[in-house]
């Protein structure tokens, strides 16, 4: 698991260098938002209530870093165990105008109040590491995009305590209709999991969800987005309707 952690470092220090090593500015790409949301779902399975979810993220050229985070308004982790303090780093690569995307990202949600964050042995980390691969089919009238993540690293552990790889995966189809933004997400997992709260002995859908967003217009000269999502697992028989807001610059 060293080793592990030394290549997360290596990669996140390259993107680093590659961002803040370049005097061109305007090549730099930064954001900086932040989500507000009656619950917090993720790949179909409900983690907390309502929750505040900041993103920053920079890049330049193919790369980016990312990082987001999202906390609950309880600030304690729930009995079942669920997430209501997560903090995700990914570093991303795209290939041009290919359509094909690369990320490694370190998934954390032990908890407020858990802490140990820098501790990666490997069977006493709460770090998830997952490894994605993403392609979006290069055809404005027929949008398409499928990714692939699988968990190669960290606390992802089989009743062995061997590495499970768990794995999921998600097609989204983005259009609209009028002025309202409309994405179709469908996504399954392959095969068994046993930490990551999926609850599948096999191959499931657990995420088929239909998302629209729009904004709310405040001024002449600002709008609020917000967006509202329909969700449905079908693996846990369980269904979610989530309702945000989105503050940024």
């Amino acid at each position: 698991m060293k080793q592990v952690k030394r290549k997360f470092f290596v990669i996140a220090a390259i993107v680093a260098a590659c961002i803040f090593g370049t005097n061109d500015v305007k090549a730099q790409e930064f954001t900086v938002q932040g989500d507000l949301v009656s619950s917090y779902v993720w790949r179909g399975v409900y983690q907390t209530g309502a929750s505040f979810q900041p993103t920053l993220g920079f890049g330049i050229g193919g790369f980016s870093l990312t990082a987001w985070g999202s906390t609950d308004f309880d600030g304690y982790k729930s009995t079942e165990g669920r997430a209501n303090k997560e903090i995700d780093l990914t570093a991303a690569y795209a290939f041009g105008e290919s359509g094909l995307s690369l990320s490694v990202a370190s998934l954390w949600w032990a908890g407020q109040g858990a802490r140990q964050y820098f501790n990666f042995t490997s069977h006493e980390t709460a770090h998830f590491f997952e490894a994605g691969l993403a392609y979006a089919l290069p055809c404005e009238k027929f949008p398409l995009s499928i990714a692939w993540y699988t968990m190669f690293a960290g606390a992802d552990k089989n009743e062995e305590g061997a590495q499970n790889y768990s794995s999921y995966c998600e097609v989204n189809y983005p259009f609209s209709v009028k002025s309202v933004g409309l994405n179709a997400t469908v996504g399954f997992v392959p095969y068994e999991t046993y930490t990551v709260g999926y609850g599948n002995s096999g191959f499931a859908f657990t995420n088929v969800a239909l998302k629209a967003t729009t904004a709310i217009r405040i001024t002449d000269s600002f709008s609020l987005p917000i967006f509202a999502q329909a969700i449905w697992n079908p693996c846990l028989e369980d269904t979610h309707l989530v309702f945000g807001i989105t503050l940024k610059p």
